[in-house]
Order: structure tokens, then C-alpha cells, then sequence
């Protein structure tokens, strides 16, 4: 169905404005989050006396690349849900052979976003730097918005398309 693809189309490439953003945002506002990826690292606002604290990162180089690697993982997402995107509109009325091979960067943005946001969010920083334990620094919502919309959306895209010509 064509609707179908269409609405594939268009969700692969709002989930790909919304990384551009946040990377956008980060590149230009960059010191609002960097004080995030400094607190988390640091595990300063966790629970006093948490047995946990020698995990703590407090060298200022390293928070500065843990961020880089944060911004470059929004941004590959990105780049690659937008390639996805493109692809799809390019493949819209193609075989459905060939509008499949197009979902190929859907799964490599999906799968680096899902890195970046339950890998680096969750696991590492939820978990390892404890900042769950965080009344003002735990992203831990806002991480899982994110992957979950990135899978809703990765499942939903995977589905199958018919030939178009079945449909008639």
C-alpha cells in the first residue's frame, strides 16, 4: 500500500530531524548539556555516601570526550535516518524488493541510536554512574523517549510492503 510507504517516509525523516536537532542544539548550545554529561560523570548528585562514587570521572577531558561521543553518536544517527529517508522517497513506488534494500540505513540509525540512548544512557549512565539517583541530572525519561520511538519506528518500517501493482 502506498499510504503505507508514505507514512514509513515520513516518520523515518522526522526521527531523523529530531537527532539533526539534538545535535544541532548540542554543537550550538553546547555547555547546557555538557554540564549533564559533567554531573552524571561525576556523580555528584547522587545518594550521599554511595559506595557506588568511586566510579566517579572527574577530569574535565574526559567529560569533554564522553560528550563528543555522545553528539557524534546523535549525529550519525541521524545522518543515517536522513540517508533512510531519502532513499525511501526514492524508492517509493518501486519494487518491493527495492523499497526493502532502501530500509537499510533505518536499521543503522536505529541501531546507533539505540546505542547512544540505552547503551550510553541507560546502562552507562543510569546504571554504572548511578543517575537514576539524581533529582536534577537523570536523563533516563528523556533517553527512553528516544529509543522507544527509534524501535516503534524501526518495527513498524520493517514490516513488509506488497508490490504496489497487488494492490490495484
Amino acid at each position: 500500500m502506498l499510504a503505507s510507504r508514505v507514512v514509513k517516509v515520513a516518520m523515518v525523516a522526522s526521527v531523523a530531524l529530531l537527532t539533526l536537532l539534538v545535535t544541532f542544539d548540542n554543537l550550538t548550545n553546547y555547555d547546557a548539556n555538557f554540564q549533564f554529561v559533567r554531573h552524571v560523570l561525576s556523580m555528584d548528585t547522587i545518594f550521599p555516601d554511595n559506595r557506588l562514587a568511586y566510579r566517579a570521572i572527574t577530569n574535565p577531558t574526559l567529560w569533554h570526550v564522553a560528550y563528543a561521543a555522545i553528539i557524534l553518536g546523535e549525529g550519525l544517527t541521524g545522518a543515517a535516518l536522513a540517508v533512510a529517508a531519502v532513499g525511501l522517497a526514492r524508492n517509493l513506488r518501486a519494487s518491493a524488493g527495492r523499497f526493502r534494500r532502501a530500509k537499510q540505513f533505518v536499521f543503522i540509525g536505529a541501531g546507533i541510536g539505540f546505542v547512544v540512548w540505552f547503551f550510553g544512557f541507560m546502562v552507562i549512565g543510569g546504571e554504572w554512574f548511578a543517575m537514576w539517583q539524581s533529582p536534577l541530572w537523570n536523563g533516563q525519561q528523556a533517553a527512553f523517549r528516544f529509543y522507544v520511538t527509534l524501535l516503534a519506528v524501526l518495527i513498524f518500517v520493517n514490516q513488509d510492503d506488497p508490490e504496489l501493482s497487488q494492490l490495484s
